[in-house]
């Protein structure tokens, strides 16, 4: 692991503490899991930033999931 220095607002820290504390893990345990979920919450943003342009080129054509209509039906309805 590498130690890092961060400039946070004192009632930010005062928040992670007590957060840290409710769940039994120390202050840099806790930002290093929110920095992960960052991290997660950014890639997936970034996919779906990809698939809307790639629909914006390519759009959905009226009959491309036409095809998969009777694979629903499940029988009795």
């Amino acid at each position: 692991m590498k130690t890092v220095q961060m400039t946070l607002e004192e009632d930010l820290v005062r928040v992670v503490d007590k957060v840290a504390k409710k769940l039994h893990t120390t202050r840099s345990a806790f930002t290093r899991e929110a920095l992960r979920e960052a991290i997660k919450k950014f890639n997936t943003y970034c996919l779906e930033r990809k698939h809307r342009q790639g629909y914006g080129i390519n759009p959905i054509a009226k009959s491309e999931f036409s095809v998969w209509e009777n694979e629903q039906k499940w029988g009795d309805e």
